[in-house]
């Protein structure tokens, strides 16, 4: 599945960094699997970019977001500028909860909004929290700096969340509302259910419109995006946790550890037992 090197993710201090990029020159070093939210805020660059599966050409004006239990690398030469922006789920709790949609939006699926293209105003608008949230980072501890960040962090999700194509439409349309509310929903109860009609019935629409909106904002289907949700916690589970397999199935409500494999497989072409002898030796 992966030919590369595995290298398991720094940890760093108090689950946050901020760090500014200048030309820096990528060499191929091997895969990170990531325990910490990344974004990566790209002004200018060019070669590729590896995250699980999926390979992206980098262009510059652009944004890349990668979720924890993700893995991503560079080719080699990559040369990029910019901000990139760690954090984990630890440090994003201080951050004020009005913001938790937007985060939800970016992370819980990032594979469906892997990739945001940024037209010239989002670049200025981001530019200037880049830096401020660099400052801040960069200054001495003072007594609620960590709250002072995540207030910062807060500002830069909401700016991204409405630089997503899908939200460019503006925020009070129908589908985007129910777009919204449906991924809000898979977030609550993807471990229980799996069902489109589920989903569909909460938000008074047919499954049928609800996949075509999905589609629409997303480019994936309803049945698609639930998929995701529970292949990402399978994932971070696999790899962060020490429960078995029967465990895991259990906790995301499939009847059999069989029925759970068969659906792991189905969706990322290994076993969940291959997919976690990738990890158990990294670090070691």
């Amino acid at each position: 599945m992966y030919d590369e090197t595995l290298i398991l993710d720094k940890e760093i201090k108090d689950s946050f960094q901020v760090r500014k990029i200048t030309r820096s020159v990528f060499k191929n070093a091997g895969m990170v699997s990531v325990i910490y939210n990344r974004v990566l805020i790209i002004h200018e660059g060019n070669g590729k970019i590896i995250i699980d599966d999926e390979q992206y050409d980098i262009t510059g004006s652009e944004v890349f977001v990668i979720s924890k239990g993700q893995l991503f690398s560079f080719s080699s030469l990559t040369q990029l500028s910019g901000f990139e922006i760690s954090f984990g789920d630890c440090f994003w709790e201080k951050a004020p909860s009005s913001a938790s949609n937007c985060k939800l939006l970016l992370f819980n699926d990032a594979a469906l909004h892997q990739r945001l293209p940024l037209r010239e105003k989002d670049f200025y608008d981001l530019n200037p929290v880049c830096e401020i949230l660099l400052k801040e980072y960069s200054d001495a501890d003072y007594p609620n700096k960590l709250d002072a960040m995540a207030a910062y962090l807060k500002i830069l999700m909401i700016k991204l969340a409405n630089a997503m194509p899908s939200f460019q439409q503006g925020i009070d349309d129908f589908d985007n509302q129910i777009y919204r509310r449906f991924l809000e929903l898979v977030n609550t109860h993807y471990n229980q259910m799996h069902d489109v009609l589920y989903y569909a019935q909460k938000l008074s629409v047919t499954p049928r419109k609800l996949s075509e909106i999905s589609k629409k904002k997303s480019g994936k289907g309803a049945k698609e995006i639930i998929a995701g949700q529970v292949i990402a916690e399978s994932k971070r589970q696999l790899q962060f946790s020490a429960k078995t397999v029967k465990e895991i199935a259990y906790d995301l409500s499939f009847s059999t550890p069989e029925q759970f494999s068969h659906f792991f497989k189905k969706q990322t072409n290994t076993s969940p037992l291959d997919y976690r002898k990738i990890f158990v030796n990294i670090g070691r």
